[in-house]
């Protein structure tokens, strides 16, 4: 929303009940996020803005809530829209209702496939959008050269273009931490790029403390969502580290991390999705569900509500948002309670958009991106098989509610020369085939943990690069699984008994569903109960098998090009001797 002087003459005359609200909020309980207090206030509103806190104003429109708090419109500081596989008309129908008004999205998973044209795509698309997405300009894309192929390359340059858009605050996630404590020329000069234009430099790097920590952050880069222990956590808040605490689909770190908001106070942390689910969205919820956890696990309403509201709106430098309070935009939730949050009204710009959980409004439907980004090309028939090297393999073990992953060491059976999976010990085949430059590159291992007992299953959704990932018992479902995925132009897809069981098509860049949400959910339900069907005892095995490709989270993962201990940061053998 933009000011000009007559619009600030229209604030000062209502303010100074010279002139109507357009709009007053009367008998609620207001929370102070700046002295973390609770007033009964009636709020006037002119022009989208808050103008008044006071009584006794006059309005064209007047709402009464007594016995309801008003807390301001919550903003997510890190999401990736792709992960939530909704255009983002479908994202803003799930998290507008619920309070959701603000978004600071890194679009680094549509960049890796589309480059530019992913960026611009999703700019386009959430213009004008009754959710204010924001933006930060992908700086790892690919997320680390060599290791992995991707669709595309976002370069200085590119930076250079994009972070001068009024809707990009910052330069996303520097996940390649070991080139920065390298010295990569490339990677030190986007974070040049940012730093010249006054952006935010966003940080993404897992378990690192101590020199090499105080190097990352002499960067600039004053921000981390990857923290999962305390210890972790307090050594990058002591070093000037802004610490965002994940709650999301697959990982969920507020537990761990909740203590240190306890025994620091609220400043300098704000509370994140990162990437959510559909069926979270819209069966549990957004950043409320975040907050009702939060005061579940003994955080302060105050303090958890400041966590999604001015922490997140001053990082960013989001200006006038994230406060109810004169001149700020006005952007609410008027909710039942400080426990479950449940919104009775959401308010953005001055205009009531939800009740009770629906919007009162229509919105047009999403359209897909010219350009797509399947280009497989299978040099062989038997491309799963593996061919024995040696009696034990590395095998990349799964920890439950983590991205975190651990190295084990198993004998599995060999027949005639190829090794086979061994369900009985919940280990199975993993593969990764590229799909955007036609290279026939096929990275082969096996994985712990999914639970899978029979049958395969698979995804075009593979960070970082979203190549096809898919996890199975033989290799007949699993070639089942990749000619579904292939045809279906991405999507996530389940075989058993050498047929295609079911399927979702992701047809934006392999990442996004145009489908409406509940349509969405409801496919996604019946993939997870044919998941369990098959063994699969987690929550989703789909999220957790996508990120079983992301060579920048420890400790051993699978891309295209082979295994890689990302300790080491190094490729290794599959076989250990």
């Amino acid at each position: 929303m933009k000011l000009d002087i007559n619009t600030i003459k229209n604030l000062i005359k209502v303010a100074r009940k010279q002139e109507e609200a357009d709009l007053v909020i009367k008998g609620a309980m207001m929370l102070d996020v700046f002295c973390g207090k609770l007033e009964k206030k009636d709020i006037a509103i002119k022009d989208g803005f808050i103008v008044g806190i006071g009584e006794n104003y006059q309005a064209k429109e007047e709402i009464n809530v007594d016995r309801c708090f008003v807390v301001p419109g919550y903003i997510d500081a890190h999401i990736h829209i792709e992960s939530t596989m909704l255009h983002p008309v479908e994202l803003v129908k799930a998290i507008l209702p619920r309070g959701t008004t603000a978004l600071v999205c890194d679009p680094h998973e549509i960049a890796n496939v589309l480059g530019n044209e992913g960026i611009k795509y999703l700019l386009e698309e959430t213009e004008g959008l009754p959710v204010d997405f924001f933006f930060t300009v992908p700086s790892c894309v690919p997320a680390a050269k060599g290791l992995e192929t991707s669709g595309a390359e976002i370069t200085a340059e590119d930076i250079k273009m994009w972070i001068k858009h009024p809707r990009i605050v910052g330069l996303g996630e520097v996940m390649n931490y070991p080139a920065v404590l390298n010295m990569s020329e490339e990677v030190l000069e986007k974070i040049m790029i940012a730093i010249e234009a006054g952006k935010r430099i966003d940080g993404h790097a897992p378990q690192l403390v101590g020199d090499d920590l105080c190097a990352y952050a002499a960067c600039g880069i004053w921000s981390d969502h990857e923290c999962t222990t305390l210890r972790e956590a307090e050594d990058k808040l002591k070093r000037g580290v802004y610490i965002m605490i994940r709650e999301g689909s697959t990982a969920k770190n507020m537990a761990s991390l909740i203590p240190l908001v306890r025994a620091y106070g609220v400043s300098r942390f704000m509370l994140v999705s990162d990437d959510r689910h559909p069926d979270d969205l819209l069966e549990e919820g957004h950043l409320d569900i975040v907050l009702r956890k939060a005061i579940y696990m003994g955080l302060p309403p105050n303090i958890a509500v400041r966590m999604v509201t001015f922490n997140p709106a001053f990082y960013f430098g989001l200006s006038r948002r994230g406060a109810i309070a004169p001149g700020y935009i006005a952007d609410m939730v008027i909710v039942n309670n400080l426990r479950e949050f449940y919104p009775h009204y959401v308010i953005k710009n001055g205009k009531i958009v939800a009740r009770d959980m629906k919007l009162i409004f229509e919105m047009m439907p999403p359209r897909r991106p010219k350009a797509s980004s399947f280009n497989v090309n299978l040099k062989e028939n038997e491309i799963f098989k593996i061919e024995a090297k040696g009696k034990k393999v590395r095998v990349i073990g799964i920890i439950p509610g983590e991205i975190l992953t651990e190295e084990i060491i198993e004998e599995l059976p060999i027949v005639e020369g190829k090794v086979l999976v061994s369900p009985e010990k919940d280990i199975v085949k993993l593969a990764v085939v590229e799909r955007h430059k036609g290279t026939g590159n096929v990275g082969l291992g096996f994985v712990k943990g999914l639970g899978l007992k029979k049958g395969a299953i698979g995804l075009s959704v593979a960070h970082d690069s979203h190549n096809i990932i898919i996890a199975g018992t033989n290799d007949a479902d699993m070639e089942e699984v990749l000619h579904e995925i292939i045809r279906l132009q991405g999507g996530i897809a389940i075989a058993a008994e050498g047929k295609v069981i079911e399927s979702l098509p992701l047809p934006i860049a392999g990442l996004m569903s145009d489908l409406p949400i509940n349509k969405v959910v409801d496919k996604l339900k019946q993939l997870k109960v044919i998941a369990r069907y098959l063994g699969s005892s987690l929550e989703n095995p789909f999220m957790t098998l996508s990120f079983l490709a992301l060579p920048v989270i420890p400790k051993l993962k699978l891309t295209d090009k082979g295994l890689f201990n990302v300790d080491k940061f190094s490729f290794v053998d599959l076989f250990v001797d």
